[in-house]
């Protein structure tokens, strides 16, 4: 047994111990699915080298589509989740058949542009309510468990987390994984050697995009609500940034990240009014009010000193050390 496979299932039984410890579950699926969201996007861009700026519009997507499938046409839980996904994958063979045909920043716009037109569609479309968003979606049960318990949904979330996690080390452990690096390293001696390139990458896009669809579908659940803020391009930024502040290419940097980004998210007027208190300056009583602003220090913080982003920068560190 590999110390990487105990490391992971350590993590595991920590995360399934979290809610006796006092964690509030809501704040914790929601980093995990964040977490697998920016899992996914790791996957193209850390191992594919495939950097996409519409990423928000497969977490967006799937979101409407599974609480759509659930409060209006009575799906089950699973259909619904599994719909959501579908709808996604479908998403990404769309925008990834077209955005492959280009490279560089070029694909970038094009998965930008398409995500906008999604976006637009959504803002629009009589399924999803504009700006209301859809709201009350029923959690419904899953192999027994009623979901509409915080604590049932919990371990749930938990098991589709660990179930994505776990497709995106198999996929990049796996001869397909390493086509992927050789892709991301020199496309030209990829082709060279006989790789359909266009293929992998469109396959490495339709997984990604389905596994992001997995985390907004999860999200769905979790919030009983699907809103235009998960299809925004603030949102692809936001995955970006994730990944590149926990560690691009890494296992462990996009949930990290998550990690960080979501608690900063909740958890900086906190850490502002409490620095109130013990300096007396009332300035960080509006901490909370500038959370873009705080984020943008830690991103500039971790280009300036972690360029690696932050499980990067330590495992090279630490390989240093051994060398």
């Amino acid at each position: 047994m590999s110390r990487q496979f105990i490391g992971y299932l350590l993590f595991a039984i920590f995360l399934a111990l979290l809610p006796a410890l006092g964690a509030y579950p809501i704040f914790v699926m929601k980093v995990m699915c964040y977490a697998l969201f920016a899992c996914a996007f790791n996957l193209l861009l850390g191992y594919t080298g495939l950097l996409s700026f519409g990423h928000a519009a497969f977490l967006g997507g799937a979101a409407y589509a599974t609480g759509h499938s659930l409060a209006v046409w009575g799906f089950s839980t699973l259909g619904g989740l599994l719909f959501g996904t579908a709808v996604a994958a479908l998403m990404g063979l769309v925008m990834g058949g077209l955005a492959i045909r280009r490279s560089g920043i070029y694909f970038a716009m094009i998965t930008l542009a398409m995500a906008q037109m999604a976006f637009f569609f959504f803002l629009q479309a009589p399924f999803t309510h504009g700006e209301d968003g859809l709201q009350g979606i029923p959690r419904g049960s899953l192999f027994g468990l009623d979901l509409s318990r915080d604590i049932n949904l919990y371990y749930v979330v938990l098991a589709i987390f660990i179930i994505g996690y776990f497709i995106c080390w198999r996929t990049i452990n796996s001869p397909f994984g390493q086509v992927l690096k050789a892709i991301r390293e020199n496309e030209p001696r990829a082709v060279s050697l006989g790789y359909n390139v266009d293929s992998f990458k469109l396959l490495a896009f339709v997984l990604s995009a389905a596994l992001a669809g997995l985390a907004g579908a999860t999200k769905s659940l979790v919030f009983v609500s699907a809103t235009l803020s998960d299809a925004t391009w603030q949102m692809s930024g936001m995955v970006i940034l994730m990944t590149l502040i926990g560690g691009l290419g890494t296992f462990t940097g996009p949930v990290l990240g998550a990690f960080i980004i979501v608690m900063l998210e909740n958890k900086v007027g906190e850490f502002g009014r409490t620095l109130s208190q013990l300096t007396g300056v009332q300035w960080f009583q509006v901490l909370g009010e500038s959370v873009t602003i705080v984020i943008g220090l830690i991103f500039i913080i971790c280009v300036m000193a972690f360029r690696r982003g932050i499980v990067g920068e330590i495992g090279y560190r630490l390989r240093g050390r051994k060398a």
